[in-house]
């Protein structure tokens, strides 16, 4: 009768260990799991910063308010445009880039080539591909002697404000998001427009 018992016992703690085994690891039954979203939505993860779908907002804007300015719709040759850093004077620490970047390819993808960017962040490659032509080094589908980069019609910047507020009642931000389009040779501003957004809550977020 022993023997029967610890027979029956050795399978059931057999299999409790290989159970237990089996279910170790990093788990988090009360979390929430992960949620794809649109980048234009607010998701449940939000504060009173600059955010996704602020950020869609803003560049979809300032992209159709580009196109209807006549320097550019009605342009005989496209404008050539160089993109001149943001300045971020907000408390937000977020990657100033990601505006005109969404900018330009929107422009780029919707404009049906109306507007040619420069890539002024690519000089180094370009200045190194530049003198291999000109040595010989690589061919070139032109005289690389005459070959030369071309300069910008406009300048397109922004600058980003911001005004905050915090008691004991929560955080209210309002962020002011305006872009200049700036005549390169005579450095007038011709065109400008701008997007303002305020939130409020309870508790604020951090921002990487």
């Amino acid at each position: 009768m022993k023997h029967s018992i610890i027979k029956l016992i050795l399978p059931i703690t057999t299999a409790a260990l290989v159970a237990g085994c089996a279910s170790s690891g990093v788990k988090n039954p009360s979390g929430v799991p992960v949620t794809r979203m649109n980048a234009d939505e607010q998701g449940f993860v939000a504060g009173t910063g600059i955010e996704s779908q602020d950020l869609v907002a803003v560049t979809d804007k300032m992209a159709r308010s580009i196109l209807g300015i006549p320097q550019i719709a009605n342009a005989p040759t496209p404008p050539i445009v160089v993109l001149d850093p943001v300045d971020n004077q907000t408390r937000f620490p977020i990657n100033r880039d990601l505006f005109l970047t969404r900018i330009r390819t929107q422009l780029n993808s919707k404009s049906a080539g109306k507007v040619t960017f420069l890539a002024r962040d690519r000089m180094a490659a370009l200045e190194r591909e530049r003198n291999l032509k000109r040595e010989g080094a690589v061919t070139s589908s032109s005289d690389p002697n005459v070959q030369e980069f071309l300069g910008a019609n406009y300048f397109l910047t922004g600058t980003l404000q911001g005004l905050s507020t915090r008691t004991k009642a929560g955080t209210s931000d309002y962020i002011l998001y305006a872009f200049q389009l700036i005549d390169a040779r005579t450095s007038a501003i011709v065109w400008e427009d701008a997007a303002e957004i305020k939130k409020q809550g309870l508790e604020d977020a951090a921002y990487r």
